[in-house]
């Protein structure tokens, strides 16, 4: 494996603790008198925090980035449709519950 590429699984690696970090930080700021609180903000930013690490981990670690185009989007479009999936079904659910 040559430095290079190293450095750039280092930089990956380094970003996903970063993105886990900052989820764990929102976590903890919306725990009010040790009930937690569920929002809209944080349920979406939580769904695209994950997304994003799943992008991550397909290009970096799963050599993705190297692959065949049609691979490159076979998987990018697996994470929208999973994010479509995701907060389809949680905008649908706050529909019947409020309604």
């Amino acid at each position: 494996m040559s430095n290079t590429s190293n450095k750039r699984l280092v930089i990956a690696w380094a970003l996903l603790t970063l993105l886990t970090l900052v989820y764990v930080g929102m976590d903890e700021a919306v725990d009010r008198n040790g009930t937690l609180e569920a929002s809209t903000v944080v349920t979406v930013s939580a769904i695209a925090i994950a997304l994003i690490k799943v992008r991550i981990i397909f290009r970096e670690f799963m050599e993705v980035r190297h692959a065949p185009v049609w691979l490159c989007r076979l998987t990018d479009s697996w994470v929208v449709l999973v994010a479509a999936c995701l907060l389809g079904s949680y905008f649908i659910g706050l529909a019947v519950a409020a309604g």
